[in-house]
């Protein structure tokens, strides 16, 4: 018998395994779908590789350096900036620390005024100088409040932070906490945005290959939390001295009563094939104009050659907030690309659409998280909703919960 039961096999769940196996605890993982990731997994599709949902991996998370292997996971970074979508053409908001070439480029941009570049600098020393810890705990407030009394224009906003945060935090308004917006900035500043060679997905899958073998059962749903054991929807029951639930927060709630199923924020993400892609490099493309669905773009296999096969390219387009529930989305899709890059977007090829409505839990400001949490007796939760939403809170929770499960059951 398994002494602890995870439900989930996300990158909280196996996170948790993990770290219960380093401590000599016997573990389950009791996964409904038919392989491990959770909302980090990765589709192949034509020889093409397909997240689902536009994701990163910051290299400095703490929790991730700490526990992924890099060097196997081949991972190919971003270059440091964006490019930024304003009056009809693409304008460089570049990272001068870390690509010293563009800053002359970059400050001659109308992405914001010379004050605010040198805003950007101030902001960064001052995330960079604290420590993660003492970022997440600092007094909070909105994210659009911060930017504002931080001193940012108007302009600096609405043309680079509106959208890249949006694309971060999958919402516009920027209601999300401050906390979350230093400790994010803080990474980008530190790290890279990187992709591993095979996906997205491989994140989760090299924390499964480090498990026992049979640790973990695919195709087995739950239907039921008991104090001692879990019921799977086929009526087998599995006794256990300890159970972790490590679900999104929607399932959570439906498994247990105890936990309120919180706001959430949803994406919609098209990919689409192409033999020539509209940008050259390999950065992430902003929508500056606040106009149209169109949140943000990439060209992924222009960050790592594998996401596409050879003479092909893959499009990445990310729609966030309200407008990825509207109208027709797709054909709005398309003609704001068209707008941007003309007729020769017509030849583009969808591939696939996700519509993720469960993406990230929402991180509002006045709302502490639970570092971890006990249910009642045996019974624990673990996920990104209880710290961030992030692959760092989502493995931080994760390990947490090890740690508690293990006093528990000392």
């Amino acid at each position: 018998m398994s002494v602890v039961v995870i439900v989930g096999a996300g990158i909280a769940g196996l996170t948790c395994a993990q770290e219960l196996h380093a401590r000599n605890i016997a573990c389950t993982i009791l996964e409904a779908s038919d392989a491990v990731g959770g909302r980090a997994r990765t589709d192949v599709v034509e020889g093409f590789l397909l997240d689902r949902g536009f994701q990163v991996l910051l290299t400095a998370y703490p929790e991730a350096q700490r526990l992924l292997d890099y060097n196997a996971l081949k991972l190919n970074a971003f270059a440091p900036g964006a490019l930024i979508w304003h009056a009809g053409k693409l304008h460089p908001a570049m990272d001068p620390w870390k690509r010293p070439q563009a800053a002359v480029a970059t400050m001659l941009s109308p992405i914001g005024s010379l004050s605010d570049k040198m805003k950007v600098a101030a902001l960064r020393r001052q995330v960079t100088r604290r420590p993660s810890e003492e970022v997440l705990s600092a007094p909070e407030k909105t994210t659009l409040e911060y930017l504002q009394d931080f001193g940012f224009s108007e302009l600096m906003i609405e043309r680079f932070f509106r959208p890249f945060l949006a694309g971060v935090f999958l919402e516009p308004e920027l209601t999300t906490s401050s906390r979350m917006f230093e400790f994010v900035f803080r990474m980008f500043s530190l790290g890279a945005a990187a992709l591993p060679a095979k996906g997205m997905g491989a994140i989760a899958e090299q924390l499964a290959s480090g498990l026992l073998p049979h640790t973990i059962r695919l195709g087995a749903s739950v239907a039921k939390i008991n104090n001692n054991s879990v019921q799977l929807s086929t009526g087998e029951l599995l006794p256990a001295k300890a159970v972790i639930v490590a679900t999104d927060q929607r399932g959570a709630s439906t498994l247990l009563p105890e936990i309120m199923g919180g706001p959430n924020r949803r994406t919609s993400c098209f990919y689409f094939a192409a033999t020539v892609p509209p940008i050259k490099e390999p950065l992430l493309m902003l929508n500056g104009e606040n106009a149209g669905p169109i949140n943000n773009l990439t060209v992924p296999s222009l960050i790592a050659r594998t996401y596409a096969p050879m003479n092909s390219h893959l499009i990445s387009v990310s729609v966030v907030g309200d407008a990825a529930s509207h109208g027709d989305l797709e054909r709005d899709v398309r003609v704001q690309l068209r707008s941007w890059f003309g007729s020769t977007t017509d030849r583009w090829r969808l591939l696939r659409r996700y519509d993720i409505e469960y993406a990230l839990p929402e991180v509002p400001a006045g709302v502490p998280a639970h570092r971890t949490r006990s249910v009642r007796k045996g019974v624990f939760v673990c996920g990104d909703h209880c710290e961030n939403a992030s692959i760092n809170g989502a493995m931080s929770s994760g390990s947490a919960v090890a740690e508690q499960v293990s006093k528990y059951l000392a």
